[in-house]
């Protein structure tokens, strides 16, 4: 990921072909966690597959393209779907997640829809490790439950360092590893997004960085809410 601490904590970086779950806890770290979600996919790579629900788009808003150019995602490489309900969301993401050209799956689903089992979690991890696809699964206003995820994470907005001429600052995160499977390290983390080199760095420590316009979060939403040798691992630049 590009961070020391946190790739050491990770055993060399997020692990590609598995499934990794992100959390906000409520609906005002939406944003957030769904700019980070959206990093994590720029880090990995590949081609991007977003599937959401078409009642909670209405509620927080639709994607908004400029905040995800702003992370560095290229759209020519993404594909974004709004489908009815959580049940659907599920079954298109078990779908994408078999398709071994599908560089990243991202599943967003909000609170805890009981179709969201363990059963149906472990079918998202066998298919991820099946056809080297990445999983994210994006949770906004869920608390974390049961599951076979790889990696857990919690994320919330953290004030952003100033800039020169009070410019906004860089996008900045507290980000939380709740649990990792096979490894007792966890930790909590501030975090800025470095998008010339696709890597998470400390706050004030990015090269020859460029500030950002409008909010001091990429808002990834439009609307709203706007303020076997085992797996490959990606750390960043």
């Amino acid at each position: 990921m590009g961070h020391p601490a946190i790739d050491a904590a990770l055993g060399g970086g997020i692990a590609a072909g598995r499934l990794h779950e992100i959390f906000a806890r409520d609906v005002q770290d939406a944003s957030s966690a769904a700019g980070f979600a959206a990093m994590l996919a720029r880090l990995i790579g590949g081609a991007l597959l977003w599937v959401r629900m078409g009642k909670e788009e209405r509620i927080g808003g639709k994607l908004y393209a400029p905040g995800l150019c702003e992370i560095g995602l290229d759209p020519s490489t993404a594909i974004f779907g709004v489908l009815p309900d959580a049940v659907s969301v599920l079954r298109a993401g078990i779908d994408i997640a078999r398709c071994p050209d599908v560089g990243v799956a991202l599943i967003e689903l909000w609170k805890t829809p009981r179709e969201l089992d363990q059963v149906a979690s472990r079918r998202l991890a066998v298919a991820a490790e099946n056809a080297g696809t990445t999983v994210l699964l994006l949770r906004i206003d869920a608390e974390p439950s049961p599951s076979v995820a790889q990696t857990r994470w919690s994320v919330t907005a953290a004030p952003s360092a100033p800039l020169p001429a009070n410019a906004p600052g860089h996008a900045t995160f507290d980000v939380e590893l709740l649990r990792q499977r096979g490894r007792a390290q966890a930790g909590r983390w501030r975090v800025e997004w470095d998008r010339e080199r696709a890597r998470f760095v400390e706050p004030g420590l990015r090269d020859h960085a460029a500030p950002l316009s409008g909010d001091r979060v990429p808002d990834a939403f439009g609307g709203s809410l706007a303020p076997g040798a085992g797996p490959r691992r990606q750390s960043g630049g």
